[in-house]
Order: C-alpha cells, then structure tokens, then sequence
C-alpha cells in the first residue's frame, strides 16, 4: 500500500513531507537534494523495492524531502546545512522519535554528520553513503561544472544528462525515470539555489565528535565522487567502518541493491566488523599489511560487474590462504569492500606474504596496491583498527600496481632479516596523517 504522506514544520516554518511505514527500530533516510521526491518513489520499482526490503527486515523506514524539493516547501531562502538539519529536526520530532538510525546519501551527508556529533542521544547508528564531510567535493566536480549551463538552456537535456553520470551510462530505464523525477522535484532555478548551497557545507570539525557507530559506504565505479574520499572520511571519523561494494550507481537502489542491504543489516544487527578467520589475534605491536586492487574502476568496465565481482572473490579467498602460509592472521569480510587487511608479529614474514599477494595479484590480471606498516592496533571483539591500520592503507594507496611500499618502521624491523633490498621513495603525505611518512620499495632479491 502508498505510503501516507504526511507533513511537519521546521523551527523556521518551512514545511517537510514525509513517510512512514513498517514496524520496528526507526531507520530515517535522509535522500539526496537531486534526486527525491517521496510520493514518485514510491511508483519507480527499484525505488520501492529497496524500501520495501528494509521493511522487510524488520525496521521502520521514515523517508521525506528535504526543504526546496520534492513535495516539501521549494521556496524557501535557507538552504543552507542549519536549514538541512532543522528538517531532519522536524520529521523525528513530528512522527515522535526518540532513538533511530539515520541513513544519508550524497549531500546529506555533511548535515547527518553535524547532526551526529550534536545528538549522539537521538543515534544508534550513522550510515553514510557515497558522501564527502565538505559539499564542495562532489557539487564542483568537472563533470558537474561541464554540463551546469545546460540547466537554463535545456532543462530535459540537463536531467538526463545528470542522471546518466549518477547512475551509470547503461543503466537503460532506470535513467529515464530519474530524469523524469527531477524535474517533478525541482525547477531550474531552485537546484541552481541547491548547488550553490550545498558547495558551501563543511562538517570537518564534527568528524572528530561523532560517537555513535558509523559505516562509510561507497560503490568503487561511483563517478560522483571517487572511492578515496570515502576512505578519507571513514579515517577520520572514530572507529568508523567502511564498505567499498561493487557497482557503479549513485543511487543505492541500483548496482547490486541485495548486496547493500545485506551489509546494512549486518552493521545494524551489530555484526560490525571483519571476521577473524583461525587463530589467536596477534598481541602488543603488530605489522599491519593492506592490498586494494588496483584500477578496480577500470577493470569493472573492461570486465562487467558480475565477471570482475567473481574473479575479485576468487582472489580474495587465494590471498587469505598466501597470507595464512605467512604466519599472518588474515581479517575478512565484507565491510573491507575490495581491500585485504592483515596482521602479523613478524616484519620478514609480513613482507614475504605482501610480495606473495602481489604476485598472485598479477597472476589473476588483477594488480594489486600493497602497502605495510608497524605499530599499535585496538583490538575490540572480532576486528582490529586505529591510526595504524589506516596508514597502511595510506601507503597501499601509495604504491604503484605491482608494487609493496613499506614505512620506515618497518623497514627497520626488517632491514638485515627479510632477504630483499629497499628503495627509497622519499616523504610523503599521507591523507589524515598529520607528519609525512617516508616509504620504501621492496625489490626482491639480496638483503641491503
């Protein structure tokens, strides 16, 4: 059955349209400014879907249109991320929520992030998809800018033209009906409005103060807004877990919706970190190895989503065994997207399994970004993070396909023992790490 749509009244009386429907724990989807319109939603069959399986799992899912959009009140002079969070304010307190979890995607991420860090009482989690702390990071990309004089000139060119760069140039239909329900939601001259507001949000100085549980999300084909700023955000947000999923969709009704839901559920159900797979967890300081697949933006559009998913698992489960013959202890799951994490106690055993892994990668056709470091890891229950964890990442990210780059400290653990040479690669500065790192290459073959 429709939903019923209702309405409630911000501080500043600007009126939200909203629903609710199911049973359970509240789950508020906090949509996009672009795309969103509660009553066309509902009649797009992958819109409805995706709700209708959250329901399906036992929630409550409140959706509305935020202030200059959909059927909520478009002329409204506040836009700003103050004018955001007043709405969300307002549906909570209009529908008399006390606790919830709250899902946000694309630019309303940085007033879901504010919110967060002000009403850590009113979360249970946070949710945050294919989004970004400032609105400067994804509303001036080239491509948004290339086509941002089509929006007085052809204003059904212009919808379309944005729906196929959101949801992917093959998408078919699914483009059609979103280009359509822009232009229900909004005219011309209100998004010029949005834009302009949403590049001026910044929720950087709530990151450190956010307290509740948060996963990060993104799909790696994702145009919008490149994978790195998602793994940027999850750093910086304590504890904060991420998931890179396969797909190239803005939307997440699209691109493999089944898969999505089911990481929601788990992170929801507090199934929230990697598995431990065998054996004791390293204790005291540990060499922390990172792969990431290299290009996996690429090779999903040389290969198909479906053909790159199956060869990435295949080599996911072949570097968990390279890691284990390592003395390492491999942490697996979903939530690590297309990344393996590992830890060992053993800098020579830690980078004779980075070199293994990226051979094996190489084998595959799948190249791999390796990096390690060494320090101190915070252990809780079945996952293993903290600043240690995410430099290694930093410095996969570093590295060239093929390549393993090492820090110093682990260079220096390993110098006389690991049999390989190291080259050095200089300081570099790594995304949410305060000091420059310097990093070396491991090159096989004679000790130094």
């Amino acid at each position: 059955m429709e939903p019923r749509i209702q309405y409630a009244r911000t501080k500043d009386g600007v009126s939200i349209a909203c629903w609710a429907i199911g049973e359970g724990p509240p789950l508020v989807w906090m949509g996009d400014a672009v795309f969103s319109h509660v009553a066309i939603e509902w009649h797009i069959p992958e819109c409805r879907s995706s709700y209708e399986s959250l329901v399906a799992q036992g929630r409550k899912l409140i959706r509305f249109d935020q202030r200059g959009g959909g059927l909520s009140d478009r002329n409204v002079p506040d836009l700003s991320l103050e004018g955001r969070l007043a709405d969300l304010e307002a549906v909570v307190n209009r529908l008399g929520i006390k606790e919830f979890d709250l899902f946000a995607i694309v630019d309303s991420g940085p007033p879901a992030m504010a919110f967060a860090a002000r009403h850590p009482d009113l979360l249970s989690h946070l949710l945050l998809w294919c989004t970004s702390a400032t609105g400067g990071d994804y509303s001036s990309l080239p491509q948004i800018e290339a086509v941002r004089g089509l929006l007085d000139r052809d204003w059904p060119l212009y919808t379309e033209t944005i729906a196929h760069f959101a949801l992917g140039w093959s998408a078919g239909e699914p483009v059609r009906r979103a280009a359509e329900l822009m232009r229900e939601a909004f005219t011309p001259e209100t998004l010029k409005k949005i834009y302009r507001a949403t590049a001026q949000f910044d929720a950087t100085a709530y990151l450190p103060k956010i307290t509740v549980p948060t996963l990060v999300m993104h799909r790696r084909g994702v145009a919008w807004l490149p994978d790195d700023g998602s793994r940027k955000l999850a750093s910086l947000i304590p504890d904060a877990r991420l998931a890179i999923l396969d797909g190239n969709s803005l939307l997440p009704a699209l691109s493999d919706w089944d898969l999505l839901a089911e990481t929601i559920d788990d992170f929801l159900r507090g199934d929230t970190g990697p598995k431990h797979e065998g054996g004791a967890r390293p204790s005291g300081t540990a060499v922390i190895l990172f792969a990431d697949i290299a290009d996996s933006t690429a090779l999903t559009e040389r290969l198909g989503d479906a053909s790159f998913r199956a060869k990435a698992r295949t080599l996911d489960s072949t570097l968990r065994s390279v890691i284990r013959e390592n003395a390492g202890t491999p942490i697996e799951g979903k939530l690590l997207g297309d990344g393996v994490l590992a830890v060992f106690t053993s800098a020579r055993q830690a980078i004779g399994a980075a070199l293994s892994c990226s051979r094996t990668g190489d084998d595959a056709g799948l190249p791999l970004h390796v990096g390690l470091h060494a320090g101190d890891v915070i252990r809780e229950e079945n996952n293993v993070y903290g600043g240690a964890v995410n430099i290694a990442s930093r410095i996969s990210g570093l590295s060239v396909p093929g390549e393993v780059l090492v820090s110093e400290t682990v260079r220096s653990l390993a110098r006389t023992s690991a049999g390989v040479r190291f080259e050095d690669r200089g300081e570099r500065a790594l995304k949410g790490v305060g000091e420059p790192v310097r990093v070396w290459a491991v090159i096989e073959g004679g000790g130094e």
